[in-house]
């Protein structure tokens, strides 16, 4: 059976956001159902091949977007999947419906990372009602816009920070305790956290420490065999981007890459598979990046 995503392998051949997606705004923290044009999960695309069979994930955000792309890969590779999400629970049931779809177990938890018990108690429930955590994936976030630094408030700030790093911390705190060698942890980072963004200073400064705390925490589990790698992508057609910016920036959202689009979520869930699986079981304090790089990067 053909494994990953079974589509063209041309990037080009995708056409629906070439130059950009057409101009929306969307409430945040946004919806899967509202995008136009939809996001390809892999929804009808993704094969799986018993790469992930036996294993449990825990996904936060894993509602929409990328998310919702991993959810869906994991269960067709053989993994029970626990989703915890906030507040959008159409959203929340149509992932989990594709998890079922796929004969696998699903557990949905709605609820707020800023809150520490929260961060503790989803971990404690996939263990309790799946039975295991296998695979943290930290993919949760928030971003504002800025353009000027003296407008950013504190609770801007704060809730970037706890939303971004703080809970990604706490919740990799309660996994590894119930994680044995062999086991993953995949930290969401950006390419952002590299490049650094005028607009978006406090959610490109929350992304670099994602990349730091990945390479850490992995030189601290290393003993344990708990690997712990992250994914920095570049700009991927998700909910955050219409409920976050506005319509000028959407519209030119990903032209600048050399597929002059952004990602698809599908695109980018087979590295999180790869990840999580034994065909990487040398990688750790790992960051890929699948970013389509800047068109005028030379």
């Amino acid at each position: 059976m053909h494994q990953g995503l079974n589509t063209t392998t041309d990037p080009q051949a995708d056409e629906r956001l070439k130059g950009g997606p057409p101009p929306q705004v969307q409430d945040w923290p946004g919806s899967d159902r509202e995008m136009q044009p939809p996001a390809d999960h892999g929804e009808e695309s993704y094969k799986g091949g018993g790469k992930l069979e036996g294993r449990t994930a825990l996904i936060t955000g894993g509602d929409s977007g990328i998310g919702r792309a991993v959810a869906i890969a994991f269960a067709r590779e053989g993994a029970d999947v626990a989703i915890s999400y906030y507040n959008e629970h159409d959203d929340a049931e149509d992932t989990a419906r594709w998890v079922t779809e796929a004969g696998r177990k699903v557990v949905l938890m709605d609820g707020d990372l800023r809150d520490p018990e929260h961060c503790k108690a989803i971990v404690r429930r996939t263990v309790e009602e799946l039975g295991s955590i296998n695979i943290l994936v930290n993919n949760a976030a928030f971003h504002i816009e800025s353009t000027d630094i003296t407008e950013i408030t504190v609770e801007q700030l704060e809730r970037t920070f706890q939303t971004n790093i703080i809970a990604y911390i706490l919740v990799a705190q309660e996994a590894v305790k119930n994680m044995r060698g062999g086991d993953s942890i995949i930290n969401v980072g950006s390419v952002l956290g590299e490049l650094g963004h005028p607009y978006l200073l406090d959610y490109a400064a929350t992304k670099a420490a994602d990349h730091n705390f990945t390479k850490s925490l992995a030189a601290q589990l290393a003993p344990k065999g708990i690997r712990v790698n992250a994914i920095s992508p570049g700009p991927v057609w998700t909910p955050l981007i219409p409920s976050t910016r506005d319509e000028h920036f959407v519209e030119q959202f990903g032209a600048d890459t050399l597929w002059q689009r952004p990602a698809q979520p599908a695109e980018i869930a087979p590295s999180f598979v790869f990840l999580a699986s034994a065909d990487a079981r040398y990688y750790s304090g790992d960051i890929l990046a699948p970013t389509g790089i800047l068109a005028d990067a030379g």
